[in-house]
């Protein structure tokens, strides 16, 4: 059995991707979608059980950008980027009153934290 990640290992990461959605979608959908991937409802109780995040969403137009940032083991970065990708390329999100929306998954990369980020980024890594 794994053991249960350690808030004193956590380190602060970054994900940046881009899709695609038509002007009805709710552009908070594919970061609901990454919540759900990375800990299995839109809702629970504190603290993240993988990786406390954040996500932000800027869209115009058709096109959302997203910017991630996570705090996780290190030896869980990958599985925590490989999550968030899966998740934002099903390109499908139901929010918690059931309503739909869908996207395209354009491009997705990890990212470093932003300087402007790092308290952001601190206060997950504590969470």
């Amino acid at each position: 059995m794994a053991s249960a990640p350690d808030p004193a290992r956590r380190r602060a990461y970054a994900h940046d991707a881009v899709v695609e959605m038509t002007g009805d979608g709710d552009d908070r959908a594919p970061g609901g979608a990454v919540t759900v991937a990375l800990c299995g409802s839109w809702s629970h109780e504190p603290p993240c059980p993988l990786a406390p995040h954040h996500t932000a969403a800027d869209r115009v137009d058709d096109r959302v950008r997203l910017r991630l940032l996570f705090a996780t083991d290190p030896d869980d970065e990958a599985r925590v980027r490989a999550l968030v990708e899966d998740a934002l390329a099903r390109g499908e999100g139901v929010d918690p009153h059931g309503a739909v929306s869908w996207w395209r998954l354009l491009e997705a990369a990890p990212s470093a934290v932003r300087p402007e980020e790092r308290e952001h980024a601190e206060r997950l890594v504590r969470s």
